[in-house]
């Protein structure tokens, strides 16, 4: 199983990026999770039903299941949370798993920068960012060792994940690889 992450602030466009990918990278024949952290308490369960009475009852685990889907429910109860290891052990064998959020694992990751949203980028303390997709142009101080694509170049966004995890692509495309490291977007030229 390999990891890639996509990593980047609230509103920068990391659910809709994996939306886009998704459907990209599983043409190629591959079998892709995807894990998503959140800092807020989220339930998704609806009080009153049975699952959710189980789990106020004091259940540490409920299972709901039908024919069309399952999902496991775990209270932690203030137990510390699990590593972004302990939960990727529990996934079924895939190919792919991407990773939204969980800023501070040390996995390849590429971050979603949208300038626009008066943020400071994460890549200068991350170290595990290995590229930037941007839809503006990256400041020139941008580090020649971090990958820049553009933002709505889907098709250059998979290529790259799948050159740095060594994933082999099941439908060649007729499309030029992506430019060398360091390649800003909006340079004049091939675009990254």
């Amino acid at each position: 199983m390999k990891v890639f992450g996509v990593a980047g602030y609230s509103g920068s466009g990391k659910t809709t990026l994996l939306e886009k990918l998704l459907p990209a990278i599983i043409a190629q024949d591959l079998r892709v999770s995807v894990i998503k952290h959140t800092h807020h308490n989220f339930d998704i369960d609806r009080p009153g039903k049975d699952s959710f009475r189980h789990r106020q009852a004091g259940a540490g685990e409920v299972l709901l299941a039908s024919a069309s889907r399952w999902v496991l429910m775990n209270e932690l109860r203030g137990a510390p949370e699990p590593s972004l290891a302990d939960y990727l052990a529990r996934f079924s064998p895939c190919d792919l798993v991407l990773v939204e959020g969980f800023k501070d694992e040390v996995v390849p990751t590429l971050e979603v920068y949208r300038p626009a949203n008066g943020k400071p980028p994460l890549w200068p303390e991350r170290r595990q960012i290995v590229a930037v997709a941007s839809d503006e142009p990256l400041p020139k101080d941008f580090p020649a060792t971090l990958m820049a694509l553009d933002l709505n170049d889907t098709a250059a966004i998979v290529r790259y994940i799948f050159d740095t995890l060594n994933l082999k692509v099941a439908h060649a495309t007729h499309e030029p690889p992506f430019s060398p490291c360091g390649r800003r977007v909006g340079e004049e030229g091939e675009r990254s």
